[in-house]
């Protein structure tokens, strides 16, 4: 029986490193549950210091409404009447104002163009259509004092598809999107000739 191949050896190798990977993927499950426990208690701590911070705020009748607050801004365009106020106030309370004085934002003055004028206006200006992404560095870009988050970006330009003032396109998975003024052709009006 000379020409047969130590085949057991080959096994016990398999086995012993698959015994070896088992070992390690069960530390690792291990060092991860510790991790997720440990975060999980600093959450828990967060959210008691919160309902305290609440409470205190309440009895000292409440902080002003701060405008620069990014969950705010972000409801701006949503009609009053399918916001929860209650909701809203209790966020309000929360934030306490934090959001958008981490961020150096100003709250919009009135006469100040909206984020969905912004992205019109710049769509208007381009001769193809953009990205989202484009859209938010571009605007990024001719408005460094101010904070530009993309879902606001996204968000302008899916209220401008609604209202008929942007349009989109898909090409693959990617979304692109038109200003209507500028997708218009620019032929003579036929009804002139």
């Amino acid at each position: 029986m000379a020409g047969t191949l130590p085949a057991p050896s080959i096994t016990d190798d398999y086995a012993k490193r698959v015994t070896k990977d088992l070992a390690e993927n069960k530390g690792e499950q291990e060092r991860l549950r510790a991790e997720l426990a440990r975060l999980q208690g600093e959450l828990a701590e967060l959210e008691k210091s919160e309902v305290l911070l609440t409470k205190v705020q309440e009895v000292l009748g409440g902080a002003p409404k701060s405008p620069t607050k990014k969950k705010e801004k972000s409801k701006a365009a949503v009609p009053a009447a399918r916001s929860n106020s209650e909701t809203s106030t209790r966020k309000a309370r929360t934030n306490g104002g934090r959001a958008g004085a981490q961020r150096g934002t100003s709250p919009r003055a009135s006469g100040e163009p909206t984020w969905l004028d912004r992205t019109t206006a710049y769509l208007t200006g381009q001769s193809e259509p953009k990205s989202a992404a484009e859209v938010t560095s571009a605007l990024a870009e001719a408005h460094p004092e101010r904070t530009v988050p993309a879902a606001v970006v996204r968000n302008a330009l899916e209220q401008g598809v609604a209202q008929g003032r942007v349009e989109r396109s898909k090409q693959g998975r990617s979304v692109f999107y038109t200003s209507i003024a500028a997708a218009a052709p620019e032929s003579p009006d036929p009804a002139g000739s």
